[in-house]
């Protein structure tokens, strides 16, 4: 259990570093950087029952979301020449700030839900929530296409974290479902970034929504 809180904290500290960054370059390593450590905890969440399956998962997921995830982003970034986020729609001692408020919030709404008695952590659950949170905020407050996605990924990653620690009885191939549609929508998502770029010189998304017919 120690190994699983440790690599909660490290979720939430890179969940809040993620908020209060304007570098997309270092939101990228720091999405891998968790990606990575989420990688570990399947082994570490079911230590007691070590098999192929969470093996297999553990591996998969520190190949896509710690290495072919930020390749992807990092050659988009390049293409499109992208250095910083500028002017969010929140800014960031304003996210800071929220983040820790929605942590706050989901530590308090799983004390009102019932959870499994041999779920590994108590801390997983509001982690999990904390970075689905976080990853919305992240998609609503930032007008760079690039950190929209890091958004959608921190999202997923939170999604995967509720999945692998509280339902472990769900199949190895929905949760190979779940990573394969993951890798898609980046893959697609890199592309349009490209694009966008090319055809408009610029990735702010709310620039878009003043073009007309």
């Amino acid at each position: 259990m120690q190994g699983t809180n440790i690599i909660l904290v490290l979720v939430v500290l890179t969940n809040l570093k993620l908020l209060g960054s304007s570098r997309v370059g270092s939101s990228i390593r720091v999405v891998a950087a968790q990606g990575v450590v989420l990688g570990l905890l399947p082994i570490l969440a079911h230590a007691h029952e070590i098999s192929w399956r969470y093996a297999g998962l553990a591996v998969g997921t520190v190949a896509l979301k710690g290495i072919v995830f930020p390749w992807f982003l990092f050659r988009a970034v390049r293409e499109a020449e992208v250095a910083r986020e500028i002017e969010p729609f929140v800014g960031y001692v304003a996210s800071l700030l929220a983040g820790v408020s929605i942590l706050a919030v989901s530590f308090w709404m799983c004390t009102r839900l019932p959870m499994p008695e041999a779920i590994a952590s108590a801390w997983l659950a509001p982690v999990a929530i904390f970075s689905i949170f976080a990853g919305l905020f992240l998609i609503v407050s930032r007008k760079r296409a690039v950190s929209q996605v890091l958004g959608f990924l921190v999202l997923e990653n939170g999604v995967y974290t509720f999945g692998v620690g509280v339902a472990p009885q769900a199949s190895l191939l929905v949760e190979a479902g779940v990573l394969l549609d993951v890798f898609v929508a980046v893959f697609v998502m890199g592309i349009t970034i490209f694009h966008i770029n090319r055809e408009f010189d610029h990735i702010d998304t709310d620039r878009l929504s003043s073009l007309k017919d």
